[in-house]
């Protein structure tokens, strides 16, 4: 709950009004509030009255939030619009890219990048302290033959080259990105007319012609969608990319109509953690923050096999069912010598239908799969891509619809199979490609 103190009301303060706008901006922060939620808001604080702070926060709170979840963009949302004269210029300096200087990114509230969106949606965003200029004068004739887009190039860089500024935009991208499935064919059927004989409903449509058969009666299969499970590695050379990701999972995790029948997602350094309940929320910032908290082995080492096998023995009967796909995102750079890699690789493996393996480490042109852990988890997996961007978070979709896809796998394990490569680097690098530090 948010600290109330003297309340103040914009210039020239009309109360209905200022309500309805109030309810817009928790509406475009998600809450579902309609035009009834508005009625009856504006009748309750018409009943209970305007005289004290804590009446008409909890007037106004019983009348909009409906979850728990909610709390906190309600609370941030009336702080900055009902407390702050100047809530708009609070806004702007969250909002604005940072053009001078070098500085840290504050570390917002749970909500607050949330509830400024809301409260500036429409507004025009101008660099502060530019200068007016006359109409004329503002016209610039610029050469964009050899230039992309920002978003373009964004797409293509780096998660790990990114500034703050940059990851930011980033984030935004990857809360819109979608991962759609294809629906499985179960083995149950469904009397729905289709191609498999239905030899029954043939039987009890004739008891009604007196045992005549009139027509034959035919079913088809039942679809099913499949669960989206997510092994994300937050170990410290995976930490920038571990974020990243699962800013996308938290996306796919809240978006309906993508065919997901669950997303289970499970962290894992030196041990594994289920995240799962924490992406359920739907602020982004309070559900990472929330998963980091409990996840207290982010940026630490790593233990591939040991939290595979956590999983497989905790985790795979309650999560994984019938065609579940399995998202693993590591380098594969295993510090537990003891853990056998290749086995429990195996049986996640036998209880997953696609197992997609997603490592940043695969941007180097010089990448080949010489580390110990690397050669154990790849025969094990039927995809293998790079996860180091935008780009190829984006073609998960195209990788999952088509399952004969196996991305970078065949030339890996050509080159696994070529070991006469002296000069091979521990984590899976040749020396001459590491030392020129070419990247995809």
């Amino acid at each position: 709950m948010v600290e109330l103190a003297d309340l103040e009301l914009p210039d020239n303060p009309r109360l209905a009004s200022n309500i309805a706008h109030f309810a817009r901006a928790l509406r475009r922060a998600g809450l579902p509030v309609g035009p009834g939620r508005v009625v009856d808001a504006i009748r309750a604080v018409g009943v209970a009255g305007f005289t004290d702070r804590q009446d008409f926060y909890w007037t106004l709170h019983a009348c909009f939030v409906s979850k728990r979840e909610e709390q906190t963009v309600f609370a941030q949302l009336f702080r900055l619009y009902w407390r702050d004269p100047r809530f708009l210029e609070q806004m702007m300096s969250f909002m604005q890219p940072m053009v001078r200087g070098v500085a840290e990114e504050r570390v917002a509230q749970p909500a607050e990048k949330r509830a400024a969106e809301a409260l500036l949606d429409g507004q025009e965003r101008e660099t502060p302290g530019a200068p007016e200029q006359p109409e004329e004068e503002m016209i610039l004739d610029i050469d964009a033959s050899r230039t992309i887009s920002t978003e373009e190039r964004l797409r293509s860089l780096d998660f790990e080259q990114m500034s703050l500024a940059e990851m930011q935009a980033a984030r935004r991208i990857l809360a819109t990105m979608t991962l759609p499935v294809k629906p499985l064919s179960s083995r149950r059927t469904q009397a729905l007319p289709g191609r498999i004989p239905d030899w029954r409903g043939t039987q009890r449509a004739a008891l009604r012609t007196g045992g005549e058969i009139v027509g034959m009666a035919t079913k088809r299969r039942r679809l099913r969608y499949p669960n989206l499970v997510v092994l994300c590695d937050i170990s410290g050379s995976m930490a920038q990319y571990s974020r990243a990701v699962l800013h996308f999972v938290h996306g796919v995790s809240n978006r309906r109509g993508q065919g997901w029948a669950q997303v289970h997602a499970f962290t894992f350094g030196t041990r594994l953690t289920n995240i799962t309940r924490h992406l359920a929320t739907r602020d982004v910032d309070a559900a990472l923050a929330s998963a980091g908290a409990q996840a207290q082995d982010w940026e630490g080492g790593t233990r591939i096999g040991a939290c595979l096998h956590a999983f497989n023995r905790d985790w795979s009967r309650r999560v994984m069912g019938q065609g579940a796909v399995v998202l693993l995102i590591t380098d594969g750079l295993d510090r537990d010598p003891a853990a056998d890699l290749g086995a429990e690789m195996q049986r996640l493996r036998l209880s997953a239908r696609q197992l997609v393996w997603l490592n940043p480490l695969l941007r180097w042109d010089g990448f080949a799969p010489k580390a110990r852990g690397i050669a154990a988890m790849l025969p094990h997996v039927t995809s293998f891509r790079a996860g180091h961007s935008i780009a190829s978070l984006a073609g998960l979709a195209d990788a999952l619809s088509r399952p004969e896809d196996t991305g970078e796998k065949a030339r890996m394990l050509a080159a696994m199979a070529d070991d006469g490569d002296a000069g091979a680097h521990p984590f899976g690098f040749t020396r001459a490609n590491h030392d020129k530090g070419h990247m995809r």
